[in-house]
């Protein structure tokens, strides 16, 4: 990954229009987060350099040596555990993406509490994404249901970058709980009800989340009983009313979502805006990766596809229903997943036929 990273930076930066360039990112990146935050993160190190080594005022004039940067000035510009933002201790980072990092982080006051803390990366602080970021922000604090991270607080650090505060979900992606749990098939469809009305809570508040997919719903532990939460509203729509005084919006050919669990009319990139439908559609395909152990479409096969013809197959090409999907897979594979629902390999079959090869079915 490093040398496609490397390569990706130096033609990023010969693009001089910070919106162009974030544009040129996206798609080149695809699906993978990864690459993206490590090319903005060369990006965003060659600027600090270029404002700390072009600055006539750090070199000494007698022998053009460079000054060496205060530790304390240089420790200022990243976040690093210990550090306090306002009341807010940060502990430990526990995600990344592109354009932000959450912490780990301990409330000292008015109450002593572990919260989840967001924050634009140091140099993405561009208008389009605090747009998005403070649209996120908003949308989950529209929101209060149990099955939906909770924001907290806000504010913005001394160099002017917005964070939020939000609950702490401690927990595993949904497909990972359910199977190192070996959650049967009525399990795995209780705790998906759960899901679907967290879904129903934000559509009747008029948001579209657009990326639901396991790694946006943990599942934690409340007890005995297990929770799902809906997180990551990064890219989330209002139906209604607007998320942000600032100017927000989706350039015309922008890919917004994630391949494996985006819905056609997301893939098609018409003029057409995107509704509700599109929530739905995903759900039906993690409920057919609960059901079936694979996703409707493998995410490396769309990525290796190539960008014209993945969206040629999410829009025109039907997934087998689960239990063909299923029954169809390699030896290996069906006891891996049978296993995982606590099933023997027949029994899970008949039990994925009827009803449940309908409902994703007619979803997906």
């Amino acid at each position: 990954m490093n040398q496609e990273a490397d390569s990706l930076f130096f033609k990023a930066r010969e693009i001089p229009d910070p919106d162009q360039r974030l544009a040129f990112l996206e798609e080149a990146c695809g699906d993978i987060p990864e690459l993206l935050g490590k090319v903005l993160e060369l990006l965003t190190v060659e600027e600090r350099a270029e404002a700390y080594f072009g600055d006539s005022d750090l070199r000494d004039p007698s022998n053009d040596r460079t000054v060496a940067m205060p530790p304390g000035e240089m420790a200022g510009l990243l976040e690093q555990p210990g550090l306090i933002i306002d009341r807010y201790k940060l502990l430990q980072k526990i995600g990344e993406g592109g354009f932000g990092t959450v912490w780990m982080a301990e409330q000292t006051e008015p109450v002593t509490r572990r919260v989840a803390l967001k924050i634009i990366k140091q140099g993405m602080d561009t208008h389009e994404v605090i747009a998005r970021f403070e649209a996120e922000r908003q949308a989950l604090a529209m929101m209060d249901h149990p099955n939906i991270a909770r924001v907290f607080d806000a504010g913005a650090t001394q160099q002017g970058r917005p964070y939020f505060v939000m609950e702490l979900v401690k927990g595993m992606p949904v497909t990972e709980f359910c199977s190192e749990r070996k959650l049967t098939t009525r399990q795995r469809l209780e705790l998906f009800g759960d899901i679907c009305s967290a879904v129903n809570h934000a559509h009747q508040k008029g948001i579209i989340h657009r990326d639901l997919k396991p790694s946006n719903v943990m599942v934690t532990l409340h007890g005995d009983q297990a929770v799902p939460k809906v997180i990551d509203f990064g890219i989330a729509k209002a139906t209604e009313s607007k998320l942000t005084e600032k100017t927000l919006f989706t350039r015309f050919d922008q890919f917004i979502g994630t391949p494996a669990y985006m819905s056609p009319e997301q893939a098609a990139l018409s003029g057409l805006d995107i509704d509700t439908r599109a929530d739905i559609y995903a759900l039906g395909a993690l409920l057919y990766e609960l059901l079936a152990g694979q996703a409707p479409f493998d995410s490396k096969s769309l990525i290796s596809a190539g960008y014209d013809e993945m969206r040629r197959i999410i829009q025109e090409d039907e997934p087998p229903k689960p239990s063909l999907r299923f029954s169809t897979a390699n030896a290996s594979d069906r006891t891996r997943i049978s296993t995982t629902h606590g099933a023997e390999s027949q029994n899970l079959e008949r039990t994925l036929k009827g009803d449940l090869d309908w409902v994703p079915d007619r979803i997906v």
